[in-house]
């Protein structure tokens, strides 16, 4: 065949990349005044104030498709602080304090040594999943905010045993740089929280929620109104430090004075170590049964 006639599926018009590559300026237009670059390579043009539907539709797409191309279905979203320190550097910093004598600095330090430990579990949780999931059908992938602390944690349990994972990070005031084990070709940086969130849970089968602040209770209060109010299918919503949360939020509370009703305080479970809450997710979804109850004719046996 003439290598010159085109094959039956050939595209009918170039690329959009293709023409990027070859739609040079001629000198008497490459100012920055110029309006004659291609509209989707005018970076000054997407950021107009009236583009910003655009953005957010390509905020939304662009994690979404390349999920998708990187085979990611199933995830398990862990939630926390970026301030929680590893247990090594918690120790560093306390015997930093008790050497200068700041009696208040001390104090600080001791406190998140003993925080610290939430570290640890987030990390050996994110092993557990991503070891423990590779050989499911669809395994599952451990997301997080993408930044320090319990978000390292996580990325970091599952680069450590050779296993993908998510960054979600948010372009903020104060720098938040990515943390070094999230996966590179699943690292994303957001603009929109409202998008960013919205990925957490498009995915997931279960939120894990470590200690946090503002930004880990926004999350979490976000995924447990969609869940009560029936926008998102339920899922397990561990929180790990059943001691922290219940100081935090008295659901009890909530009940007596009507503002939730009965019954929604089971949204949540309470665990206290990586193993702990692996097993319920196993119990829910069944991880550790023989495959005759997992597989396709589950429902049959």
């Amino acid at each position: 065949m003439d290598a010159k006639i085109p094959r039956l599926p050939s595209r009918n018009f170039p690329s959009a990349e293709e023409e990027a590559a070859v739609a040079g300026e001629p000198s008497r237009y490459a100012g920055p005044e110029s309006a004659y670059r291609l509209a989707f390579t005018d970076t000054a043009f997407l950021l107009r104030e009236e583009l910003r539907p655009v953005r957010m539709q390509l905020e939304l797409l662009k994690p979404e498709l390349v999920q998708r191309e990187q085979g990611v279905q199933n995830t398990i979203v862990i939630f926390g602080s970026a301030r929680i320190l590893p247990p090594d550097e918690a120790k560093a910093a306390l015997e930093a304090a008790r050497a200068g004598g700041d009696a208040q600095q001390q104090r600080s330090a001791e406190t998140a040594l003993a925080m610290s430990r939430y570290y640890d579990e987030a990390r050996r949780f994110a092993a557990m999943v991503t070891e423990r999931s590779r050989e499911h059908e669809t395994p599952i992938y451990v997301v997080t905010g993408g930044g320090p602390g319990i978000m390292e944690a996580g990325n970091r349990g599952a680069h450590e045993v050779r296993g993908k994972s998510i960054g979600l990070n948010i372009v903020l005031p104060h720098e938040q740089a990515p943390n070094p084990y999230i996966t590179p070709e699943l690292c994303f940086q957001f603009h929109y929280f409202a998008l960013r969130k919205m990925h957490f849970v498009m995915r997931s089968i279960a939120l894990v929620c470590f200690p946090g602040g503002f930004g880990t209770l926004d999350e979490l209060f976000e995924t447990l109104t969609l869940v009560q109010t029936g926008k998102s299918r339920a899922r397990p919503i561990l929180l790990f430090g059943r001691a922290f949360w219940e100081r935090l939020i008295n659901f009890q509370h909530l009940i007596d004075t009507g503002m939730i009703s009965a019954g929604d305080e089971n949204l949540v479970r309470f665990v206290e170590t990586a193993e702990e809450a692996w097993e319920v997710l196993a119990t829910h979804y069944g991880f550790d049964l023989p495959a005759t109850e997992t597989g396709e004719f589950a429902d049959d046996v």
